[in-house]
């Protein structure tokens, strides 16, 4: 079981995610808006992992994943994208997230993504 954070501008998507998180086991502990929620929601939360959103408002997913992993370098972050941004996921991988998910979501690839993260795959 994994303490996440979900960070997402569309609430739906949000309680999509949260939904699908919490039926595979594992625990939604903070969820962020934008890029600057989630810099600091982290730091309050502190999750295992993170499903960052990539286009948002205020800070987008790119530049909060640069933000986190500088003030946490051990910061566990997923990319959550819609099909054609894998140009801004290759640069999200640089900036330091671990690996990406596709939306609309599949559930087994998304909890697939987490045991990754954890180890447990």
């Amino acid at each position: 079981m994994a303490r996440i954070m979900i960070t997402d501008d569309a609430a739906f998507m949000r309680m999509m995610l949260k939904t699908l998180l919490s039926e595979g086991g594992h625990e939604v502990v903070a969820e962020a808006s934008n890029g600057q929620e989630a810099l600091e929601r982290y730091a309050t939360h502190m999750p295992d992992i993170v499903t960052m959103d990539i286009t948002m408002p205020v800070m987008d997913g790119i530049e909060a994943v640069r933000e986190i992993k500088s003030r946490h370098p051990d910061a566990k972050i997923i990319m959550c994208s819609a099909m054609g941004q894998q140009v801004m996921v290759l640069d999200a991988v640089k900036a330091g997230a671990k690996g990406f998910i596709v939306k609309p979501f599949d559930n087994e690839k998304v909890l697939n993504e987490i045991s990754k993260l954890l180890g447990t795959a």
